[in-house]
């Protein structure tokens, strides 16, 4: 049987068993699989380790590089976020409605799982941990497909993963990886809409376009993260620079991260230079437009697709503007819908930004670093959706989960 068929089905059949799995069920399989993952940490690392040395080898950069690595502390963090995702209330089966017809008919609406969860992404293995865990709380299948530079992490992960479903007595085919990372798989599994009902690409800019094009399955899209900060003319310097130097350096290679400054005109040539200073100590190169570099030399010229990236790298983008409006407008012009922040201490300048801007999580005051499943309450998460349709941003166990409607009768015929 071909090889991606034959995970399809698997997926399938094992999707039937799920969605009919009561809450403790789940949660100690997954209490299980929390265990696993420590108790194999070695293995893990050690599998994580040829990753890692492949990748420098091939001249990744270091900000890669870190969101490929492992280590005991993240081991346990994925560890840790199954045993949240335990914690968590199990929306499967939960009535959101029932309402009385004329006619008698008792009709309501009840949340069910998606059935089969296909996820395609880039680096990053406690992805494939946090995308098992929380597909199989709302009771569905996932089937991975993880990059070529994460393989060997990617499979001691399922492995560990399938030790503790198998001691506790549910099927290993509740989580299933590819381990073929080939282009023309990949190609094929997009195709696969006879057992794949939802697929969920989470990864950078071609990735994500590729799916997105190509695929024949719906597509939840999880976007890039060109975030921007917007120091207003109303602005605390200080809480300003804290807030830009978290959102930019706290961690480089992550899509919540700050690409993008935007600053008022009226207080640029006292602020440029500061966040010039805190930023280049820490060697971030500032991009800036032609009012910028003529405040401070020493930002490096931006070009119009400075102003569109995701660098994910210590470089940042900076644009000087005239008023709110201008700001609103160039941040909605080169954003990917992802999370942006407004420092002010005006009221209504923050309410504006907070109405008007078109992103998937908007701030007042706060780094954008934020935007994240956990820092949300919602346990861990799958990824971020930046596309307005079933889902927004971080998405938990919620986005996971579909309804359908129950309708009760005594006899009922339409005439």
């Amino acid at each position: 049987m071909d090889y991606l068929k034959d995970i399809g089905i698997r997926a399938k059949n094992a999707s039937v068993k799920l969605a009919l799995m009561l809450q403790d069920e789940k949660n100690n399989a997954l209490k299980a699989c929390a265990a696993a993952l420590l108790n194999n940490q070695d293995d893990i690392l050690a599998a994580n380790e040829k990753d890692v040395n492949r990748s420098r080898e091939n001249g990744v950069k270091e900000s890669l590089i870190d969101r490929l690595m492992l280590s005991p502390a993240r081991i346990k963090a994925m560890a840790d976020g199954l045993l949240e995702v335990c914690a968590l209330h199990d929306p499967i089966g939960e009535v959101l409605s029932m309402k009385v017809r004329p006619n008698g008919l008792v009709i309501g609406e009840k949340r069910v799982p998606l059935g089969v969860i296909g996820m395609i992404y880039e680096s990053r293995p406690n992805v494939t941990a946090d995308a098992f865990g929380l597909c199989f709380k709302t009771g569905n299948a996932v089937i991975l497909r993880g990059g070529s530079d994460a393989i060997e992490s990617n499979k001691a992960i399922v492995k560990a993963l399938h030790q503790g479903l198998k001691e506790s007595g549910i099927t290993e085919d509740a989580v299933l990886l590819i381990e073929d990372t080939s282009r023309e798989l990949v190609n094929k599994m997009m195709r696969m809409n006879e057992y794949i009902d939802v697929l969920i690409p989470r990864g950078g800019y071609s990735l994500i376009q590729s799916v997105k094009e190509n695929s024949s399955i719906p597509v939840i899209e999880t976007g890039t993260g060109n975030c921007h900060v917007y120091v207003d003319e109303f602005a605390n310097f200080e809480m300003a620079l804290d807030i830009i130097d978290n959102a930019k350096t706290q961690r480089l290679g992550v899509c919540n991260a700050c690409e993008s400054l935007v600053i008022h005109e009226k207080i640029s040539e006292s602020f440029i230079p500061l966040v010039y200073e805190r930023l280049s100590a820490k060697g971030v190169e500032i991009r800036a437009d032609e009012k910028g570099c003529a405040i401070c030399p020493g930002c490096v010229p931006a070009t119009e697709e400075d102003f569109y990236a995701e660098y994910l790298d210590k470089i940042i983008s900076l644009k000087v503007v005239a008023n709110l409006d201008e700001a609103i407008a160039h941040i909605n012009k080169y954003n990917t819908k992802h999370s942006d922040a407004i420092i002010t201490d005006n009221y209504n300048n923050a309410m504006r930004f907070l109405n008007e801007i078109d992103a998937a999580a908007v701030y007042v005051n706060a780094s954008t670093r934020f935007t994240d499943g956990n820092e949300f309450g919602f346990g861990a998460e799958i990824g971020i959706s930046t596309q307005k349709l079933h889902a927004r941003g971080p998405m938990g166990l919620k986005a996971l989960t579909t309804t359908k409607f129950i309708i009760f009768g005594n006899g009922q015929i339409r005439k």
